[in-house]
């Protein structure tokens, strides 16, 4: 069985929810807490034995480059202040793996961003995990998609079960087997409600195989000049087996204002520093 030694993170989107916020910061760099988004999901990567992250990257996009590299000023003003505990964390950053970054100079989608990696890929099976969604439990999403990935040795995607107002936000998955894996019957663009029974909606982490970039450079143009993901696999499965799997444990979707207020509040009750003043304030609140 193959190992997932590389990770692909597509870090080109502009994040307009958040302006003006991301104006000037990359909306991957917002923190959960203290810690950024694209930190948790490059560690996410790691426990499942990924030793090179390759980031897509676009203009405007130099904080995530510099927050995995060293930064000797600040680590020499933290040894001369005695801050062992920040000094052991800003320097844990620069260590994580090794990084390749890329540029996608035009917003063509994450289908062309993904493509971009080809020859750093080949045909290994790689990790594919998007800004968007966190997920915090006894086993984080990556390994729950290894797990699978290990019984089919064949693409694997992330779902969660979504209620009948959030369906037309999300790829729906229908589906011809009833088991712990799916197989993938037909994937569904944003479909109303009453267009389909399936609840299995798309969240944007993936193990896939290297003949994903022939199916790529197959997939045909959208008017907006972009290229998806999503059609790319819609080809493969006509041609090979691709499953999916439900993942479990707590998921926040940080694409959203009011999740990623939820993630922080979430990850701050966890926190021993200051989950005890947090809680306090929380019940204190005077909710209306």
């Amino acid at each position: 069985m193959q190992k997932i030694k590389k990770c692909i993170i597509p870090a080109a989107g502009s994040g307009t929810r958040f302006l003006p916020a991301t104006k000037a910061l990359p909306k991957e760099m917002f923190p959960v807490v203290n810690k950024p988004v694209m930190q948790i999901l490059v560690e996410e990567a790691i426990k499942i034995g990924c030793e090179e992250i390759i980031i897509i990257t676009w203009r405007n996009k130099r904080a995530i480059e510099d927050h995995f590299d060293a930064n000797i000023e600040l680590e020499d003003k933290l040894i001369s202040a005695w801050k062992d505990k920040y000094l052991e964390e800003v320097k844990k950053t620069t260590n994580l793996a090794n990084f390749v970054y890329i540029r996608q100079p035009y917003p063509k989608g994450d289908g062309d961003a993904i493509l971009r990696a080809k020859n750093l890929i080949w045909n290994e099976p790689f990790l594919v995990l998007f800004w968007d969604d966190i997920v915090d439990g006894q086993q984080n999403a990556s390994e729950q998609l290894l797990q699978a990935f290990q019984r089919k040795n064949s693409p694997v995607i992330a779902t969660v079960k979504v209620n009948e107002n959030e369906v037309s936000s999300y790829w729906i998955i229908e589906s011809k087997e009833k088991n712990n894996i799916f197989t993938v019957n037909k994937f569904l663009e944003k479909p109303q409600a009453e267009e389909t029974k399936s609840r299995n909606g798309v969240i944007w982490k993936y193990i896939l195989t290297g003949d994903i970039f022939e199916y790529l450079e197959k997939a045909s143009w959208w008017k907006d000049g972009e290229i998806r993901l999503a059609d790319a696999l819609e080809l493969m499965r006509k041609e090979k087996d691709i499953y999916w799997v439900n993942i479990e444990w707590e998921r926040f979707d940080t694409w959203s204002l009011i999740w990623y207020l939820k993630a922080n509040i979430h990850y701050g009750l966890k926190n021993p520093e200051i989950n005890k003043e947090l809680e306090n304030y929380l019940k204190n609140l005077n909710l209306k």
